[in-house]
């Protein structure tokens, strides 16, 4: 098996290595909106069926320990961009800006060959509440990130949104879903016979609130109460969209050499939601807890990949690496320090360490994943550590930090280290300048200068009506 693992790697990078963007595959990353792990049909969840990820699992490398950047969507999405962790990024939280001295995968891509596109949430402007359609003069765009083209808002966005194609307004009638899966399909059938191929960032706003699904699709739930029906409807409707791109794939004839990544962009939602949304995990979005942390993923990759599950611990900070090694990109377009690592040796190997450890942090909380070992900060600042052993207490209800206090030592050692280092790229050591450079605040836009004249327009849509009263209240 070493021997088959060996020759497979070497065979890998002599391809990956090939200067031709002809045979580059094509990428698209799909990532949902507050999706938890226990939400889809694979792995048993009581009463949401989802029949085309179920498909996709079963055809591709199923990720069971996968890993969100960050418990929150901005900083989530910020580590898929970067490889790095939000916090270097500048991404503390939700609605915070994603510095421009970053180096992004779409950059990388892009001088590459390849056609790069964005559809659906962005969230790294600098701007909170409901998505509204980006600007054409805002400097912290997909564009300005290394995207060609993109239809886009803010954030997350239902039934019917106001998205922003390339600055324009555009008013869509529909699922939202099934709207930025269409539109991205038109991306790809116009450029999928060119020469270059193809980068696609799919960011859904669903399952996030407002929660509103169309009756067809929340008429399955109608034993739960109102915000579940619509919760769990959106889910159908992401899935259907799924299952139209991957057949949209296969009809153009280039899903063989077609990277699909699918993951969620942070941990599911708690007690608002019924039934629960972690599958059984401790913890919802916003915590360290494995049910803040883990989420779904699915790598779907035909010509390469043969279908397997593995329980090898990876994370969105690893599809930057992951993907710079299947095409050959240099070293130096990724900033270091980088804190993921590529995955691509666990594709069709039995490899089931990690040899790098995964590290969290977001405001004073914090996380290092180590294997089966997992220490927790409840406080960074205060040295308010804990230590849980995955494999024989997945549910993270006893803490071993007493009874393992060399790998507890150990641990918090690393941990204060790589958090150290977190402290050097705040400062701006890691970039060029040496500094960090001038930076959007995050506010939200119902008070931002430029989106002030459209309040009498965006105030009659029911999406912004209750946040814009609310914020002049």
């Amino acid at each position: 098996m070493k021997y088959f693992s060996l020759v497979f790697i070497i065979f890998f990078n002599l391809a990956c290595n090939d200067k031709s963007s002809k045979n580059k595959p094509n990428i698209i990353l799909i990532m949902t909106d507050d999706q938890g792990w226990g939400q889809t049909g694979y792995y048993n969840h009581p009463i949401l069926k989802t029949p085309n990820l179920d498909s996709m699992a079963t055809n591709g490398l199923r990720l069971d320990r996968f890993y969100a950047g960050s418990p929150l969507c901005s900083p989530t999405r910020a580590t898929v961009l970067t490889g790095r962790s939000n916090d270097r990024t500048g991404v503390f939280s939700h609605g915070y800006a994603l510095r421009l001295q970053e180096k992004t995968l779409a950059e990388a891509l892009k001088k590459k060959g390849y056609k790069t596109a964005h559809f659906g949430k962005w969230h790294l402007n600098g701007l909170k509440g409901p998505g509204v359609p980006i600007l054409k003069g805002d400097n912290h765009s997909p564009e300005s990130f290394g995207f060609d083209y993109w239809i886009s808002t803010t954030n997350f966005f239902d039934l019917n949104p106001l998205m922003s194609r390339m600055g324009a307004f555009f008013d869509f009638k529909g699922n939202s879903s099934e709207i930025i899966v269409n539109e991205s399909l038109r991306f790809i059938e116009k450029n999928h016979s060119s020469e270059s191929p193809f980068f696609v960032v799919i960011w859904d706003g669903s399952p996030h609130d407002p929660f509103l699904a169309s009756e067809e699709d929340r008429k399955q739930f109608k034993s739960l109460d109102e915000k579940s029906q619509n919760h769990y409807g959106e889910l159908v409707a992401f899935d259907r969209s799924i299952g139209v791109l991957r057949k949209s794939l296969k009809d153009l004839g280039i899903s063989e050499n077609t990277i699909l990544w699918f993951c969620s962009d942070n941990g599911g939602l708690g007690e608002a939601i019924s039934p629960s949304t972690v599958g059984g995990l401790k913890g919802f979005k916003g915590s360290m807890w494995e049910g803040g942390l883990r989420v779904p993923s699915i790598i779907e990759w035909p010509s390469t990949i043969k279908p397997k599950k593995t329980n090898y611990p990876a994370s969105t900070m690893d599809i930057f690496p992951t993907i710079a090694e299947i095409v050959g990109l240099p070293e130096s377009e990724m900033l270091k320090p980088i804190d993921g690592v590529s995955i691509v040796p666990v594709f069709n190997s039995k490899i089931k360490k990690r040899e790098n450890k995964i590290p969290f942090r977001l405001e004073d909380k914090g996380a290092l994943i180590n294997n089966n070992m997992k220490l927790l900060a409840h406080s960074i600042k205060n040295e308010n550590f804990e230590l849980y052993d995955l494999k024989n207490d997945p549910k993270e209800s006893i803490d071993i930090s007493k009874t393992h206090p060399d790998i507890f030592e150990v641990m918090k050692m690393e941990y204060t280290a790589w958090n150290n280092s977190v402290d050097a790229s705040l400062k701006g050591e890691d970039y060029p300048e040496g500094k960090v450079l001038s930076q959007p605040k995050t506010h939200f836009w119902m008070g931002d200068e430029n989106y002030k004249i459209y309040l009498e327009e965006f105030i009659l849509r029911p999406e912004y009506e209750r946040r814009i009263k609310k914020f002049y209240k």
